[in-house]
């Protein structure tokens, strides 16, 4: 086992945290590591790649073992028996199952694995259940679920859900001549006839929690809460696009792609998808009777023309390089008005691809780490107002986060106006038995309420982190 490195180690003090072993630092491995560790957790990581290891001490503050991670001597020597939590993020479905249940067998961990293919995808339940796992993760799924969220919106620029789905939070870009654009946000309900709750825009440049006084303008993106119900009467008042595609043209036949024209299929979207191998040409045309599949380079400028890429509503661009998706996204954009989503894998240039007027854009290995830290923060914080959904919004620069109630404190049964609420944070919308409530001053937060916080704080981890 070797430790921190010297010159590139981040030194902090260290928080409370959980003891977590991260098998596996592929791009999803390194990107938990620096989630957790950020968040003050007592990581150790384990890979065969020396390298791979080296580099990441060299950057956080974190413990490595070389070596298998499903060896129980691999693991002994990480510390399971006294871990918290074992996370298996390797590049293999069945290497990643066998960690765990080594881990399960030795230790009182809880265990976590990432799972891609989708034949074990129809049966996670089982998996889960019989093996006995906290969770069970697959970013390609969730990927294409992010995705067919945005197609069933093509006017938003992100869509993410919370309470089960009945509450929807849409990010949206301010064009010129939009009803929105030189609004207060006071004035709002006048303007547009419906209650409307604006969480987070961005300026220039710079994300605020808005108040009432901000006067909105064209080239904001502003992140609004709707409910599922009444979301198509909101987004018509404020002149969105409320229908979901027709047809789709996915380039690309990996599990991504598979997944989603699969989604799109069941809603009943024409799907053509363009794929260059052959033989994965062939199991797609069986595994997808319904799709058009073209055996073809889907990068190919007379390969799109001659398919249709003028006419089609929608584009997603899911090769696995993301110099191909940027590039098919800027093209289409040109030549075409279809709605584009891109699917980026690599994070260390986001700061340059977000500059690029890309539109939409999906982080597979975001999603993941959300959806792990959520179910961290809630297990750190044993099991108190547990966290149900955690999103990251603008560049990792705001967190929306939905909490549930399940006792009473310094929160609950106090009119939210009389609560000493930090600078820089919102109170988005109260699920009280399915009942969504845009709260007031005079609304109260209730014990078997969920409660949805937007903030510029990072690491919250209970309802009570909102006060002062």
């Amino acid at each position: 086992m070797f430790g921190i490195g010297e010159s590139k180690a981040k030194q902090k003090p260290r928080q409370q945290g959980l003891k977590i072993i991260i098998v596996g630092m592929g791009k999803a491995g390194s990107v938990l590591v620096e989630k957790l560790s950020d968040e003050g957790h007592d990581i150790t990581i384990i890979d065969k790649n020396k390298q791979r290891l080296q580099a990441l001490t060299n950057l956080y503050d974190v413990m490595a073992v070389e070596g298998n991670g499903a060896s129980f001597s691999v693991q002994q020597e990480a510390g399971i028996k006294d871990s918290d939590l074992i996370i298996a993020m390797t590049g293999s479905d069945e290497l990643n199952l066998l960690c765990c249940m080594v881990a399960k067998r030795v230790a009182k961990c809880s265990a976590i694995a990432r799972v891609r293919t989708p034949d074990y995808s129809k049966e996670i339940g089982y998996l889960r259940e019989r093996l006995e796992l906290a969770m069970i993760i697959n970013p390609d799924f969730e990927a294409a679920r992010e995705i067919t969220d945005i197609l069933c919106l093509p006017d938003a620029l992100e869509v993410n859900s919370f309470a089960h789905g009945q509450v929807e939070l849409v990010q949206y870009k301010i064009e010129e001549g939009n009803i929105l654009d030189g609004v207060v946000i006071s004035k709002l309900s006048d303007r547009i006839g419906v209650k409307m709750l604006i969480c987070v825009l961005e300026r220039d440049g710079e994300v605020i929690i808005p108040n009432g006084d901000v006067m909105l303008q064209k080239g904001d993106v502003i992140s609004f809460v709707v409910t599922r119900r009444e979301a198509k009467l909101y987004l018509e008042k404020i002149h969105l696009h409320t229908d979901r595609v027709k047809d789709c043209m996915i380039v690309g036949g990996g599990r991504a792609a598979y997944y989603l024209a699969t989604n799109l299929i069941n809603m009943g979207v024409s799907v053509k998808m363009i794929e260059r191998d052959d033989k994965r040409c062939e199991e797609l045309s069986i595994l997808l009777p319904k799709a058009t599949i073209i055996c073809g380079d889907g990068t190919d400028e007379e390969t799109l023309k001659e398919e249709g890429i003028d006419t089609i509503e929608s584009f997603i661009p899911l090769t696995g390089i993301d110099e191909e998706n940027i590039l098919l996204t800027m093209y289409v954009n040109q030549v075409s008005k279809a709605k584009v989503v891109t699917k980026i894998n690599r994070m260390n240039f986001k700061s340059v691809f977000s500059r690029l007027n890309l539109g939409s854009v999906v982080y597979p290995r975001y999603i993941v780490s959300e959806e792990i830290v959520a179910y961290v923060r809630a297990k750190n914080n044993s099991g108190n107002n547990p966290i149900e959904t955690l999103y990251h919004l603008f560049d990792q620069r705001v967190e929306a986060l939905e909490f549930i109630i399940d006792k009473p404190s310094a929160v609950t049964d106090i009119p939210l106006m009389e609560l000493s609420i930090k600078n820089d944070v919102l109170i988005s919308f109260i699920n009280r038995n399915g009942r969504i409530i845009i709260p007031n001053g005079q609304d109260m937060i209730q014990v078997g309420d969920s409660v949805m916080v937007v903030t510029k704080h990072k690491g919250f981890t209970t309802i009570l982190d909102i006060l002062k």
